[in-house]
């Protein structure tokens, strides 16, 4: 079994449990994911297959998009709802105006710090699983592309957005920025991949769709396509959504 498999993760599973259950229906046992989404977070991960492994990569380097919802007045240790949330007060209450503009300023190459709360190595060691007790991080900033942010929605104090961006962007910290930006808290409330590349999630299989599958030939995009797929002439940015946004959006999740 040489290809991929664009996958659609559910909430509350980690990328490696997912994965491990993937291979428990296919039996290929060489396999690897292109790119972790946390247990909180849903949508594309693509899967890699006997030969694919070796695209893990060109996949992880293809564009990314995002739809994500968070909360203005209030922060965490991980920027995220994973950890118990602290009350921000707020004396200037942003107008949709002020979102728009903030968003905008994160659009092109900018410098982001990681969140301590990462898989990001410190002296080898994820920087998540350092102890309490060890000194405050001190990351560096990071170079980081953000081809477009669309502002969905805006209600006080919940936002709706999608975002366009590179690799080794991550999106809680981009939302800590936002809140930094507009004088507010800034925690993620949910978050979906909607796609990486030429890997949509509208065309990504459920654990539930591969386990009723007839043949692998249904859900495997075969290794050879794959590698025309990622060709960098193909290589296209997904395009900045054209619908209006709407007037309130949901409340967190």
């Amino acid at each position: 079994m040489d290809g991929i498999i664009n996958f659609n993760k559910p909430v509350g599973i980690s990328s490696a449990k997912a994965l491990y259950r993937v291979r428990s229906i296919t039996g290929q046992r060489k396999s690897g994911h292109a790119g972790t989404l946390d247990p909180g977070a849903s949508g594309v991960l693509v899967l890699c297959m006997g030969r694919a492994t070796k695209l893990v990569e060109s996949i992880m380097d293809q564009p990314k998009v995002y739809r994500t919802t968070a909360r203005l007045d209030v922060t965490s240790e991980s920027f995220d709802s994973d950890r118990p949330l602290i009350d921000v007060h707020v004396e200037d209450i942003p107008n949709r105006d002020d979102v728009v503009a903030a968003c905008a300023a994160f659009e092109g190459v900018t410098q982001q710090i990681p969140p301590a709360i990462s898989a990001v190595k410190v002296a080898g060691r994820p920087a998540y699983k350092r102890k309490a007790s060890e000194k405050p991080l001190n990351l560096r900033p990071r170079p980081i592309r953000i081809d477009w942010c669309h502002l969905h929605a805006y209600d006080w104090p919940n936002v709706d957005f999608e975002i366009c961006c590179g690799r080794g962007t991550y999106v809680r910290a981009l939302i800590r920025d936002l809140g930094r930006r507009l004088g507010t808290g800034g925690c993620l409330t949910s978050l979906v991949r909607r796609q990486i590349g030429p890997f949509a999630d509208s065309a990504a299989w459920s654990f539930d769709a591969l386990d009723t599958a007839r043949d692998s030939a249904e859900y495997l995009t075969p290794f050879d396509q794959v590698v025309e797929l990622l060709a960098p002439e193909r290589v296209v940015i997904p395009p900045r959504p054209t619908e209006q946004p709407s007037a309130t959006v949901e409340g967190p999740t």
